[in-house]
């Protein structure tokens, strides 16, 4: 397995995909942490246990999306000084950014525990769901040090190009969770907390399976007690990375958590419906959004390295590679949406399987909207502006929860007000990030992590 890899040479599109392969895979098996349960609670606890499995994948996302966000924004730091090969500022981000997110990783699951029926109330769950929901959340909400040390530790041997061992122990993991789903759904039984405890145990053994890894097979990467000081300028640096990313992520989830929200007033058939719709949405899109992070380490190498020229070729090969792998998993989601949906609901439920592919066709027929946003957020978070991936996530975020709302309580839309809502802000906020990339283009590539210049 290779250790690194430096993407500041070779062949720039070969070299990218080599790179987002793992990543990409890495991804689709992460997901398997919700849609194992998904699919095992549906088969043998059903539809409203489907429900209350599918609103907390919502929440917990909308949480660890938090902890996925400082370590991205940390990530770009990183990166950039491998491109600089400036190994002992590595390792003193690398120290500040690890004792800042796991003090704030041990806060966030303080107060979870504290206030998981205040969340609850304001997902608007129903009557009959909420026992379970908040029967799994307990459990679950025990995971969370496990999410951060993986995406911790993900973060930083991507940043200085391995991709190929958070793969490894994401693979480990995923299958352990499915084995624990079926011993603890269908085997002992326990309900959707033995769903809950499989992912939970499986996120622990992700989490310190890459820390020991790290450790053993990485020793360029162990902080010496030199490592341990905390300059101002270098504190600032890890904390803008991080906290502008982690608002840009949480905001992001903010606004899916609210229309989940939304939806979930319609009613159990369309939490359900909703619930199994977003498992497939999110495995359609996962590939192009993992591309836009191995984009932006590929970037952000290019930029410490001070590669314009390659960053500039990397762009026109990174939106080429996107837009015409949505365009395929589009036309692949339209035509076998139906089929996909019967992975999670039972034949006979018709009315949650219409709900379902109306969802499917209407936002799946605009994944390159999504694909474009990604390498958008990537590419600004990798040349020192994580504002501007800010900005254009308010954007999509903000017109994706005011046009669900307003359209929705017209009688003659309803919930499909709700399905349109979601590419509208996907092309908004695209065409925002390109005008303001064709208006800054002409300098900023010129513009060296060096210089002193710090943008939001």
């Amino acid at each position: 397995m290779s250790q690194k890899a430096d993407l500041t040479t070779g062949p720039i599109t070969t070299t990218m995909l080599r790179f987002a392969l793992p990543m990409i895979l890495g991804n689709l098996l992460q997901q398997f942490y919700n849609v194992a349960d998904t699919f095992i609670v549906g088969q043998f606890l059903g539809a409203g246990a489907l429900a209350a499995v599918g609103s907390s994948y919502t929440l917990m996302t909308f949480l660890t999306s938090i902890l996925l966000g400082m370590s991205m924004g940390s990530g770009a730091v990183f990166s950039i000084r491998y491109g600089e090969r400036e190994m002992a500022k590595l390792k003193n981000s690398m120290v500040q950014s690890f004792v800042m997110i796991a003090g704030f990783t041990l806060v966030l699951n303080l107060l979870v525990f504290l206030l998981i029926d205040p969340m609850m109330g304001l997902l608007s769950v129903p009557d009959d769901v909420y026992p379970l929901m908040r029967d799994y959340l307990w459990v679950i909400f025990f995971g969370i040090g496990g999410t951060f040390l993986y995406n911790y530790f993900a973060s930083l041997l991507r940043a200085v190009g391995n991709s190929a061992a958070p793969l490894l122990f994401l693979g480990i993991s995923a299958v352990l969770n499915i084995i624990l789903d079926v011993v603890f759904v269908v085997g002992i039984p326990w309900g959707v907390a033995g769903a809950a405890f499989a992912t939970s145990l499986s996120q622990w053994v992700s989490g310190l399976g890459l820390l020991l890894y790290t450790w053993k097979k990485m020793p360029q990467l162990r902080p010496g007690r030199q490592d341990f000081r905390w300059g101002k300028e270098s504190v600032l640096e890890i904390t803008r990375f991080s906290l502008l990313t982690c608002i840009q992520q949480s905001v992001m989830n903010f606004g899916i958590l609210m229309v989940q929200g939304l939806v979930n007033s319609f009613g159990t058939v369309v939490m359900a419906a909703f619930a199994a719709a977003v498992k497939i949405d999110s495995f359609a899109y996962m590939p192009v959004q993992d591309f836009g992070n191995a984009f932006s380490t590929f970037i952000a190498q290019n930029y410490g390295a001070r590669e314009s020229q390659r960053i500039r070729k990397g762009l026109k090969s990174a939106v080429l590679c996107s837009v015409g792998f949505s365009l395929v998993v589009s036309a692949l989601v339209f035509v076998f949406a139906k089929p996909l949906l019967l992975l999670f609901v039972k034949p006979w439920e018709t009315e949650i399987l219409a709900v379902g592919v109306q969802y499917l066709r209407i936002e799946g027929a605009f994944y390159w909207g999504i694909g474009g946003l990604f390498l958008l957020y990537g590419l600004y978070r990798a040349i020192q502006r994580p504002g501007m991936s800010l900005v254009l996530t308010a954007i999509s975020l903000g017109t994706r929860v005011v046009l669900a709302y307003a359209l929705a309580a017209v009688p003659a839309i309803g919930v499909v007000g709700i399905w349109w809502s979601v590419p509208i802000g996907w092309m908004l906020a695209d065409a925002v990030g390109l005008l303001y990339y064709k208006k800054i283009q002409g300098g900023l590539l010129r513009e060296g992590p060096g210089t002193g210049k710090r943008k939001s």
